[in-house]
Order: structure tokens, then sequence, then C-alpha cells
């Protein structure tokens, strides 16, 4: 997950700029709908940073664990994972 991590350590960066904004928007008392605007967008930015990091670990741990005959935990992990964001 090298290269992913980078990407998503990165997007995490960014998400965390978005709401030091929306915070400082708070404090100046901005328009309640433009902040809730803002949460929206950020809200779905870090779910695609969600999808790419289960994506990642789908590629890396689950592929890798495939591998044997044995009861596979990170594909389960997965599926728990992906019902979460189906939700």
């Amino acid at each position: 997950m090298n290269a992913d991590k980078v990407h998503i350590t990165h997007s995490i960066k960014i998400a965390r700029g978005q709401l030091d904004s929306i915070l400082r928007m708070i404090e100046e008392d901005r328009y309640c709908v433009d902040i809730s605007n803002q949460l929206l967008a950020t809200q779905a930015f870090l779910k695609r940073v969600n999808q790419e990091t289960l994506r990642a670990h789908i590629h890396g741990c689950v592929r890798e664990g495939l591998h044997t005959d044995e009861p596979n935990q990170k594909l389960e992990e997965a599926l728990q994972l992906l019902e979460k964001l189906v939700t």
C-alpha cells in the first residue's frame, strides 16, 4: 500500500485543511447553508478516500490472504467495511 499510503495521507491532509476552513467559517459567523455545503463536500471527499483505502486493502491484504485455504479474516473485514460504506 506504499503508493496508496502516500496518496491517502495527502488526501487526509487536504480534508484536515477543509475542516480547518469550516471551523474558521463558523468562527466568522458565516451563513449556515454555506457551512453545511462545505461539510457535505468534505464528507463526500472523505467517503472517496475511505473507498480508496478499502480498495488498497482488497488489492493488498485480501489478495495476499486468498493464497491460503484458511478462513480469511482480511476478506471478512473488507466485507464488513463494504457494508458500512453502502449504508
